[in-house]
């Protein structure tokens, strides 16, 4: 049975929704989770939410890494964190992925140093899937490198064209690269840069995009920077957040409204599920040897267990090893820098 780390200690709302989400995973998915972070409370929670008799076993860690913390602070000086206990059992070999829903950048930072980059990766990179109007697409990067050179976006493009096929399951994944216009000669430097190099790699790359093009199915990966994905990410929260609030009220407003919306019901139930978050687990950290999954800080028990479900997905499908394989055969690039 695949065995799951997950970092009991991460999230706004820990450590309910990880017990939670665990045990629901669990369940349904024919994982053994390993719940890492303080015996005391998470053995008593865990039989108070039923998980006795399930493959859970809880790992004990004494410290926590705060959301505040510095990445590199959490690095050195907590050692026995849930989070760096949960890294070091995948390291170890004894878990095939870490689940966590803590600090953004000490989940990275200690994946990276504990865990490993997979050979030819310069920088791993953080992956989120959103809905388009035409299935899904990977946004990569979307927050673990906000400074970066032409040979990373390469990295970046090959990675999501990888995680685009295998697990989306799109054939040839149309790869585009984040700009400010469609032209080739749009962008900065550095997009220039990268729009030249990427047309010497073996992937259907069809050019530059813009933001617009993030949800209408125009591109199955969409590359940019981590500062760029980031704000395009939390922007698209936001405005998901806001557009449903005003829904609701527009709804609520007189009694024709709230038949409409009565009779509507079944097709808003299926439009919130295709927007929520929650649904899509967490953000895989794509380039590390072992499988990392980052969710969002409010995390629910539902984007843990979905989260559990990715982890899963990617150790059954093998990712990392034909991610390195994928690399190796990059024989045609000739980016300045790059390690492929």
């Amino acid at each position: 049975m695949i065995k799951i780390a997950v970092d009991g200690m991460g999230s706004d709302n820990s450590p309910h929704s990880e017990v939670e989400g665990s045990i629901a995973a669990a369940r349904e998915y024919g994982v053994e989770v390993l719940l890492v972070g303080k015996k005391e409370l998470l053995s008593p929670l865990v039989r108070e939410k039923g998980g006795d008799g399930l493959p859970i076993e809880i790992c004990h860690a004494s410290e926590v890494v705060e959301m505040d913390e510095k990445p590199t602070a959490a690095l050195r000086r907590k050692k026995d964190s849930s989070l760096r206990i949960a890294a070091e059992l995948v390291r170890d070999g004894t878990a095939v992925g870490l689940v966590s829903a803590g600090n953004t950048g000490a989940v990275m930072a200690i994946s990276k140093m504990v865990i490993g980059v997979v050979p030819g990766v310069d920088r791993p990179a953080l992956a989120a899937i959103v809905p388009t109007l035409s299935g899904h697409a990977i946004l990569i990067d979307v927050g673990a490198n906000v400074s970066c050179k032409a040979h990373h976006l390469v990295q970046f493009a090959i990675m999501g064209h990888l995680f685009s096929k295998k697990i989306i399951g799109v054939n040839s994944p149309r790869v585009g690269l984040m700009s400010v216009g469609e032209e080739e000669s749009k962008g900065t430097d550095l997009i220039k840069e990268a729009h030249k190099a990427l047309k010497e790699v073996r992937l259907n790359f069809i050019g530059n995009v813009e933001g617009r093009d993030i949800y209408n199915g125009r591109a199955d990966v969409i590359v940019c920077d981590g500062f760029t994905g980031n704000v395009a990410l939390k922007t698209s929260e936001g405005l998901i957040e806001a557009a449903v609030m005003l829904l609701r009220e527009e709804l609520s407003r007189n009694i024709q409204a709230k038949i409409g919306a009565l009779l509507s019901l079944p097709s808003f139930k299926r439009l919130k599920k295709r927007l929520d978050y929650s649904e899509y687990g967490g953000a895989p950290l794509l380039g590390i040897r072992g499988v990392s999954i980052i969710c969002h800080g409010r995390s629910s028990s539902n984007a843990i267990k979905n989260a559990i479900r990715v982890a899963k997905e990617f150790a059954d499908n093998k990712i990392n090893a034909k991610l390195e394989a994928e690399l190796s055969q990059l024989d045609g690039y000739a980016g300045t820098g790059a390690s492929l």
